[in-house]
């Protein structure tokens, strides 16, 4: 019975060490990084270009995704997900995104306007995720986005944790436009999030199997995102390839993970 005992307390010591080492550790060191930043007030930090889009006079479609540290304190744990498009018709970007403080006048939290696509997000600059550009091809995905978002079941609805949020929204989108092949931030807090109360679903990038209770806790097994587990909303992965390790709050070290694709017409 003592060898047992022993034995068990082996075993919660080494989850205790795991869950310190991989799960609290690294929002501590996001926290002490940020802490020593400066603290400017919100109205004044950068929302310019970050002139990483194509030029909005060339006639070609464009669909991009972007990923920013949130604003305040949020950005301490995670980020914030947008998609960004123009038709090849036309010489202005539109942005599709959650807004969550919409929903606190009861107002839609998806909005749809027209701005800088790759603009920083109160002064953090934002990581380009996928790109597409093309012709007509790329005109019709462009549709079918505007057309999933009208569909997204959650727009009055918005919680910072565990979502339905803004990457619960690109999620919704990614999974609608398997040519994105996207796969999300480990800190895309809100992305393991299921419409419908559900339990499973196929991950983002549409490439394995997503199971999830809630967003409170969640596992996530794809070609594209690699193995991820959630704890509270803090994810812990492996991507294999391009090769990284996902942490929480620190989101991915190691290879970055930017695709392009190019559509002929």
């Amino acid at each position: 019975m003592r060898r047992s005992g022993k034995r068990w307390v082996r075993v919660l010591a080494r989850t205790l060490a795991i869950i310190v080492v991989f799960f609290i550790l690294p929002v501590g060191c996001q926290y002490a990084k940020r802490f020593q930043q400066d603290n400017t007030q919100w109205w004044d930090l950068r929302r310019d270009s970050s002139d990483q889009a194509p030029p909005a006079e060339i006639g070609e479609a464009v669909i991009q995704v972007y990923a920013a540290r949130a604003a305040r304190w949020r950005g301490n744990l995670g980020v914030h997900t947008w998609v960004a498009f123009k038709r090849s018709d036309e010489r202005t970007y539109q942005r599709l995104e959650v807004i969550g403080y919409y929903a606190y006048y009861g107002n839609n939290t998806v909005r749809k306007r027209r701005g800088n696509p790759d603009s920083y997000w109160y002064g953090n600059r934002p990581t380009l995720l996928r790109e597409i550009t093309g012709g007509e091809k790329v005109d019709a995905m462009i549709e079918r986005l505007e057309a999933s978002a009208k569909r997204y079941p959650y727009p009055m609805t918005y919680h910072v944790w565990p979502g339905p949020n803004s990457n619960t929204f690109i999620a919704w989108l990614a999974r609608d436009l398997p040519e994105l092949n996207l796969e999300l931030p480990p800190h895309a807090i809100g992305k393991d999030y299921l419409p419908n109360g559900s339990i499973a679903a196929l991950t983002p990038s549409r490439t394995g199997v997503q199971l999830s209770l809630g967003g409170y806790a969640a596992f996530l097994l794809g070609a594209e995102e690699g193995i991820e587990i959630n704890l509270l909303g803090a994810t812990v992965g492996l991507d294999v390839w391009p090769p990284a390790l996902k942490l929480p709050a620190l989101g991915r070290l190691g290879f970055d993970d930017v695709r392009k694709y190019q559509y002929p017409d």
